[in-house]
């Protein structure tokens, strides 16, 4: 059976989300984060060396990084509908929203949350990497303009990998100024197999 090592408020849901949407059976073994540090506990480390999550394992297969994961299950349990074929007109941008995802759009994000940890001696280079994620949301906001979905008309891994650039993005920035991507947002939320990841994604609370 697939086991998916969970790290609570991380990118791990995104993978929750994925195997809810596939409707596969899963194992999820659930990791708290440390109350003081807010970082994964170090039992990750006795799973896999880098103590990251998400982590999954399927038979004897062990494998991090979120964009391998997710390409990784469409293909293999999602019978043509979360990955387009290799053949298809559409591949190209399947692939290109799949590494887009963790490759160019998450560093701006993560590098203007900890420039707000540097303080006021930050100040110039926050403001080039607001334009640089500026750039970036007018990017995707143009793309959706043009079609449902990151990479084509139809719903796919790549969509669940971008949707938490697009949560954690909402948090840095007002997303009133990007409607086609504030409506795509609400969409994804909306999606049934969203919502039940997002009870089982939750850690069960002590009694």
């Amino acid at each position: 059976m697939i086991r998916l090592h969970h790290l609570e408020q991380s990118r791990s849901q995104r993978i929750v989300w994925l195997l809810e949407e596939l409707g596969v059976e899963y194992e999820l073994v659930h990791y708290a984060r440390d109350p003081a540090t807010r970082r994964a506990p170090p039992e990750l480390r006795e799973v896999h060396p880098l103590g990251k999550s998400p982590l999954l394992e399927d038979g004897e297969l062990l494998l991090p990084e979120s964009g391998a994961i997710a390409d990784y299950l469409a293909r293999r349990y999602g019978d043509g509908t979360l990955a387009p074929d290799a053949a298809a007109p559409n591949y190209g941008r399947y692939l290109q929203w799949l590494h887009f995802a963790e490759g160019s759009a998450m560093f701006p994000l993560l590098l203007d949350m900890f420039l707000d940890m540097a303080g006021e001696g930050a100040a110039g280079l926050k403001q080039h990497v607001g334009a640089e994620l500026g750039a970036y949301l007018a990017f995707m906001e143009a793309e959706l303009s043009e079609r449902d979905y990151f990479a084509g008309d139809d719903f796919s891994a790549a969509d669940v990998l971008m949707s938490f650039v697009l949560e954690f993005a909402s948090s840095r920035v007002d997303l009133s100024d990007y409607p086609k991507l504030g409506a795509y947002l609400e969409r994804m939320h909306a999606r049934p197999a969203y919502q039940r990841a997002i009870e089982r994604g939750t850690a069960p609370q002590a009694s």
